[in-house]
């Protein structure tokens, strides 16, 4: 079935590429992640500004749905580019090229702090990894076991902390946003607790890994944890109304609500432009678009749009997605990144 499909596959690649009009549709189609969903907006609203042309279709999916999406398969039915607030996955690569999307672009935009974030009539917080786990994980050591997480209030976790109730609106499994915080915040703070340190000298590699994966991963479904969607800007309302409420998302909504909350600091470390880019605020990512190269020369402004989205005006150093919070590239990275859209140079496989 594998190879029917991929020979199907390869027939409407080939129907598409060689037997379409001069240009199969006239609108450029965009999905992926929340993070990213703001700065791709921007971008295309610019195209559209700049050209004349229709500005391209962008629709927030989240990371996960929006690879799904774009690894269907090429033609004018499906999309040309997804967002993405992490790395393309093996098993996603591996979906794209079943589909016969095997000709694919990465590009990393910029740099995003996951901004654990609260409002600004709240108790300012300064939290370790370690006690973003106690608060959100679904079990937590106690002595030597693991127990369901008995922590309801903060202070239960540290008494210097406030003696408020444990309120924490976040992404759902769907998001890149949950995948980031997951490895940056999750994992990391349970590998920092005595148990795991003991399990850790006591366990081979491989399987002290798929301990942290098993048990750090998932995170608490008895109420202090609130999945809230790919919605950014409901988390943002619901923290602004309850100012005891946290909420994790994308530095760019904390940047863009500065008026309305404020950044938890991290270790000590607040989140901005200059402690996301020099990776001193410990929850610093990589944001990245995918474009599928067959659809280039098929799909109207294809070309044009990814130089406008790729163009100093948008990424340098004072373009205008930095002032939407996005985390600019080096002046070298920046080149380099320019020369891979321009060339469209083909991605090499992930290898986890």
């Amino acid at each position: 079935m594998n190879r029917i499909a991929i020979a199907a596959s390869t027939l409407a690649a080939a129907a598409f590429c060689m037997g379409a009009p001069a240009f199969a549709r006239d609108q450029i189609k965009i999905v992926g992640s929340s993070t990213v969903f703001p700065y791709t907006q921007a971008a295309a609203e610019e195209f559209g500004k700049k050209t004349g042309k229709k500005a391209p279709v962008v629709e927030s999916t989240g990371t996960g749905g929006g690879m799904k999406i774009f690894c269907k398969g090429i033609g004018e039915g499906n999309v040309e580019i997804t967002g993405a607030s992490r790395a393309m996955k093996k098993s996603e690569y591996e979906l794209c090229t079943k589909n016969g999307v095997t000709d694919v672009t990465e590009l990393l935009i910029g740099y995003d702090g996951l901004s654990v974030a609260q409002s600004k009539k709240g108790q300012p917080m300064d939290l370790s990894k370690e006690q973003i786990f106690l608060a959100l994980a679904s079990e937590v050591p106690d002595g030597d076991k693991l127990v369901a997480n008995p922590n309801k209030k903060w202070s239960d976790i540290d008494k210097s902390l406030p003696d408020t109730a444990i309120t924490i609106y976040g992404p759902p499994p769907t998001s890149g946003t949950r995948d980031a915080f997951v490895e940056l915040a999750m994992h990391k703070g349970c590998g920092g607790l005595d148990y795991f340190k003991k399990q850790k000298s006591e366990l081979d590699k491989k399987a002290y890994k798929n301990l942290i994966k098993e048990k750090c991963t998932p995170m608490r479904q008895d109420g202090p944890f609130i999945e809230a969607g790919e919605n950014d800007n409901l988390i943002v309302q619901r923290i602004e109304a309850d100012p005891n409420s946290l909420g994790i998302f994308g530095y760019s909504f904390l940047y863009e609500n500065q008026d309305k909350l404020q950044g938890v600091k991290i270790s000590g470390t607040a989140p901005g432009f200059d402690t996301i880019a020099d990776g001193s605020y410990g929850l610093s990512r990589p944001l990245f678009i995918y474009i599928k190269n067959p659809h280039r020369k098929v799909i109207a402004g294809m070309d044009e749009f990814i130089a406008e989205y790729t163009g100093d005006d948008a990424m340098g150093r004072d373009g205008y997605l930095h002032e939407r919070g996005l985390v600019v590239l080096s002046e070298d990275e920046l080149k380099a990144v320019q020369e891979r859209a321009k060339k469209g140079t083909k991605m090499d496989a992930p290898t986890s």
